[in-house]
């Protein structure tokens, strides 16, 4: 039998991209496009040199599970979230293995058939839930700079806007300053700061920590997973995840 190694390496790539963006989906994070990509070349090439005489080795248990996290690396990064994630994206390869081999010869359709259920399933049956944490995609535009953020869903998160009474948003302090330009002094000295840009007001919170007052700004055109409007956004003195997971607290009702 012919093996063409173009068609290997196409399969190959369209699987591992596949894959990549399921297993991040389905824990809570949305993967760039490009990342995914690279990763899912990467897969391609190490399936190409398998093929190659003197490289028949490379497809034993270890090197193939040596590919597997050189690709999340490239694709999630170095964190304890990329990690999570990586471990996914290991497990989703071996199930995907497991459940062509139980289909049988399925060729090179039923392979990639496999790979799209399991990254539709990922990305809209579980909705980005996994171990009992809700994830959301959130995208905030003030000018003309724009974030795209990974917020919890908080359902003890009752802070709200006391003229309104609407929930607020609430982000961490490295994205608001990406996101305003307002500097880390600004933020932890609210009331001394909340000329320093149109629009911007206090917001009264109550925390275990303790009470305070939050800088915050009205911005149009929030995205907070398939919603969008208008909403209060509130800029956290500090960081919101030591480990990077998210960015930004919603409420319950969210």
């Amino acid at each position: 039998m012919t093996v063409y190694l173009d068609g290997v390496i196409l399969l190959n790539f369209l699987v591992d991209f596949l894959l990549l963006l399921a297993a991040g989906r389905l824990c809570g994070f949305s993967v760039k496009i490009v990342k995914a990509a690279v990763g899912g070349a990467i897969g391609g090439v190490y399936a190409a040199f398998c093929l190659l005489p003197g490289f028949a080795f490379l497809g034993n248990l270890l090197w193939r599970t040596v590919s597997l996290w050189a690709m999340a690396v490239v694709t999630y990064g170095c964190s304890l979230s990329a990690l999570r994630r990586g471990t996914v994206f290991v497990f989703l390869c071996f199930a995907l293995g497991g459940a062509v081999m139980g289909m049988g010869k399925g060729g090179v359709l039923g392979i990639v058939c496999a790979a799209g259920v399991l990254c539709l399933l990922c990305c809209f049956g579980f909705r980005g839930r996994l171990g009992g944490t809700t994830y959301i995609p959130v995208e905030l535009c003030y000018g003309e700079s724009c974030l795209k953020l990974t917020a919890l869903q908080d359902t003890g998160n009752t802070l709200r806007d006391p003229v309104t009474g609407q929930q607020v948003l609430v982000i961490g302090a490295d994205a608001a300053q990406k996101l305003t330009g307002l500097t880390l002094n600004q933020l932890q000295s609210p009331v001394e700061s909340v000329g320093a840009i149109p629009g911007l007001r206090l917001i009264p919170y109550h925390s275990v920590g303790g009470c305070g007052f939050m800088l915050a700004l009205r911005l149009q055109g929030v995205k907070i997973g398939s919603w969008q409007g208008s909403t209060l956004v509130a800029f956290a003195p500090e960081g919101l995840s030591g480990e990077g997971a998210y960015q930004a607290l919603t409420g319950g009702a969210l």
